[in-house]
């Protein structure tokens, strides 16, 4: 591993962990700090031969753009609100299944024959979790930390794999987080219930 590699792995090791951290904090914040990261990977997964996870960030980029007006708009036009924290309903649970499963059949195929990847189905595979999950967050689904935990316990063995050990570190990190912000989004939720429950009765 070159001194380029090197950096570049130290400082997506650095923007992952602080963008998580913010994520489960619910501040905005994490947005921007996570388009720095996204670059760092690019880079990072491009040079590695993880060509799904290099082009994903490129999605993720656009998708951090979205999440960030939606979490300071509320998702709607001319909301000054902030986006509440909330269940997946099944249609959206429909949806994601539907997506994910596409994303992963049609990148395995890709990656199989269009490129030298070795890892082609698990490469897609956490691709699309990653990208459902990525949906999940923009809109605050409480259950997209449950993707991204799925999404973990396949990237951690996988970078390894590759010989990304630094980057394999950090999705153990992840995934800590992860249980600790769909800890604290379900705390928030279950707060915005009980309110809800005094106003209804009030």
């Amino acid at each position: 591993m070159n001194w380029t590699l090197s950096w570049t792995e130290v400082l997506g090791f650095a923007t992952g962990a602080l963008c998580v951290w913010l994520v489960a904090r619910q501040h905005v914040a994490n947005w921007p700090i996570g388009i720095a990261n996204n670059v760092f990977f690019i880079v990072l997964f491009a040079q590695a031969g993880l060509y799904a996870d290099a082009g994903l960030q490129i999605v993720f980029i656009a998708l951090a753009a979205y999440g960030w007006w939606s979490w300071t708009h509320g998702g709607g036009p001319g909301s000054a609100e902030a986006l509440p924290v909330r269940r997946t309903t099944r249609t959206e649970w429909a949806g994601l299944a539907a997506a994910g499963a596409v994303a992963v059949l049609g990148l395995t195929l890709l990656l199989s024959r269009a490129t030298d990847s070795t890892v082609p189905f698990w490469d897609a595979l956490t691709t699309g979790l990653s990208l459902v999950a990525t949906y999940g967050q923009c809109r605050k689904l409480v259950e997209s930390w449950w993707l991204w935990i799925a999404a973990d316990l396949v990237y951690i063995p996988l970078y390894a794999h590759k010989g990304l050990y630094l980057t394999s570190a950090l999705y153990v990190g992840f995934l800590v987080l992860c249980v600790a912000g769909l800890l604290g989004w379900r705390r928030t939720l279950r707060a915005a219930d009980a309110r809800t429950a005094v106003e209804t009765t009030a």
